[in-house]
């Protein structure tokens, strides 16, 4: 295994346990990640509903098929995707100036954290995102 492919294979499995981390909780609890997102002031109400239900599932089967390697274009693509859009809703709402709950990995009802922390947090998925896009 060269050095290439064990730096593939361990942002595979860092993303792909991001993933599956994230859908966890939003599984669970469908109701109140739809009123997280609802918070982000991003998506007309009628896809909320939708969208808090579809997407945890999407998260999960990309999360199982980064470990797993499987079909790895294709999941890679769609992953980074995703990283993208959640970047992308954090920094419209870091320049709101909202500070709402992020609703990442957690549908429980808190002390929502600096926004700048999430962006930051999600730049360096996005920033691993990018680099597995590159190897693969």
């Amino acid at each position: 295994m060269t050095r290439r492919d064990k730096v593939e294979w361990l942002l595979r499995i860092v993303l792909g346990g991001i993933f599956l981390f994230a859908s966890y909780d939003k599984i669970l609890h469908p109701e109140a990640f739809a009123e997280i997102v609802s918070n982000y002031q991003l998506l007309p109400g009628t896809w909320i509903g939708l969208l808090s239900v579809v997407l945890p599932w999407v998260e999960l089967v990309l999360g199982i098929l980064l470990i797993l390697g499987r079909w790895s274009p294709g999941t890679v693509t769609l992953a980074l995707t995703l990283l993208g859009v959640f970047w992308l809703s954090l920094l419209i709402n870091l320049a709101r100036g909202l500070n709402i709950q992020c609703g990442c990995f957690s549908t429980q009802a808190s002390e929502p954290s600096s926004m700048a922390w999430y962006f930051l947090r999600d730049t360096a998925f996005l920033a691993m995102g990018l680099g597995l896009f590159f190897l693969t």
